[in-house]
């Protein structure tokens, strides 16, 4: 019990100090709208670049023929920290419109809080099919989490990704088969335009596949969205999984969890049902901490658990039909692919029970395994999910 006590205090304070940090970010948003141009818009606070609140709030409240002139001097800076590839090939980017942050000293003075300026770029895209990358070097001049958004109007495409603190580069991204191209010179439309290419398989076209081949594929794409790409969806799976790991407990929560967010996801992706993801997003961080925090302070399996776990399971099936944003479907055997999706993930959710069994089910049965491992690893996600909520309700609020 006194450990409990103190995993929790300990946990309290990670937990402060963590939402402390939650108000502060960098925003970059890539988006393809026109053919060979790339639209970039860079939110970032300045105050590392000018070196001090002070000297920043000077700067938003100077004339704007003296804030222009210092935009020249900010810019290297600003993209020497930012830097987006094409293979090994860096982006020229040419500056097209900079607004300053608000003027409002107390939040510009407020370390725990980012006041963004904004740049707004274009840059022409290189004759090139490599994958574009954003890469942060180690020092540059940023806030952390940067949020990183991809957009593709024409192929439907909006994806976010999360750079936490530590990391340098995301993840590659094909974009060559989803941009828009325009025509070609004989005034014959550019198939690339219309092909619907899986990032993993370039140049492959899903309705080519045979149906086999089909569910295979997105079977397989349905678990990489779990492992090692669903962090939020590994959290509230192990979330169930820490209530108690006798098998009934865990096969009542996982087929009710399964159903709920098999339903979303059919619902959803066939547009019957749909919700933003400034909703979405922030109730799957919100349900990984309920349920991490229930395992503490209600470690029972009733039916009021399990409408929990179904409710949440309905988010949680949102989450995954946004991601099918980004993965282009045939037009064709279509439910085929989404049910192997959906197969995928729960593939996906068995191979994360099965890891943590592995790991820490061998000591289901000792009189300690509640108070030293259930317990500590219940609070250890349900501050994760917390921050996650925060951070996740800040970026949302702002846009």
């Amino acid at each position: 019990m006194h450990r409990s006590i103190a995993w929790a205090l300990i946990l309290m304070s990670w937990a402060s100090l963590s939402g402390a940090h939650t108000m502060t970010l960098t925003e970059v948003t890539v988006t393809f709208a026109t053919p060979g141009i790339l639209d970039v818009k860079i939110g970032i606070d300045l105050t590392q670049i000018l070196g001090s609140p002070d000297r920043y709030y000077q700067f938003v409240t100077e004339p704007e023929a003296a804030q222009q002139a210092q935009v020249s001097t900010l810019l290297p800076q600003v993209l020497a920290g930012l830097q987006l590839v094409i293979g090994n090939t860096p982006l020229h980017l040419e500056l097209k419109q900079f607004s300053t942050a608000t003027a409002n000293k107390t939040l510009i003075l407020d370390s725990q809080m980012s006041t963004l300026s904004t740049f707004r770029f274009t840059a022409v895209l290189p004759a090139s099919r490599e994958p574009l990358e954003l890469r942060v070097p180690i020092g540059a001049p940023i806030d952390y989490p940067v949020v990183y958004t991809l957009q593709i109007p024409e192929a439907h495409v909006s994806m976010t990704r999360w750079l936490e603190d530590g990391a340098h580069e995301s993840e590659p991204y094909d974009w060559f088969a989803k941009a828009p191209h325009g025509n070609l010179s004989n005034g014959v439309s550019d198939p690339r335009r219309d092909s619907r290419v899986d990032s993993s398989t370039p140049g492959l076209d899903p309705d080519a596949l045979p149906w086999t081949r089909q569910a295979a594929m997105y079977l397989r794409l349905g678990f990489k969205h779990i492992v090692p790409e669903g962090t939020d969806h590994i959290l509230f799976v192990l979330g169930l999984f820490f209530l108690g790991i006798t098998w009934r407990k865990l096969l009542s929560q996982t087929t009710v969890f399964t159903i709920a967010h098999a339903t979303t996801l059919f619902l959803s992706t066939y547009g019957v049902f749909r919700l933003p993801s400034r909703y979405v997003e922030p109730g799957i961080a919100l349900s990984i901490a309920w349920i991490a925090i229930e395992n503490v302070f209600k470690p029972r399996l009733g039916p009021s658990r399990l409408a929990v776990v179904f409710a949440f399971g309905l988010v949680h099936g949102l989450g995954f039909a946004s991601s099918l944003s980004e993965i282009p479907f045939p037009k064709h055997d279509f439910i085929v692919a989404l049910l192997g999706f959906n197969v995928g993930v729960d593939v996906g959710q068995l191979f994360v029970i099965a890891a943590a069994f592995m790991l820490v089910g061998w000591f289901r049965h000792r009189p300690w395994f509640r108070s030293r491992i259930a317990i500590p690893c219940s609070l250890v996600i349900a501050a994760i999910g917390l921050f996650w909520a925060i951070q996740r309700i800040v970026y949302y609020s702002g846009r």
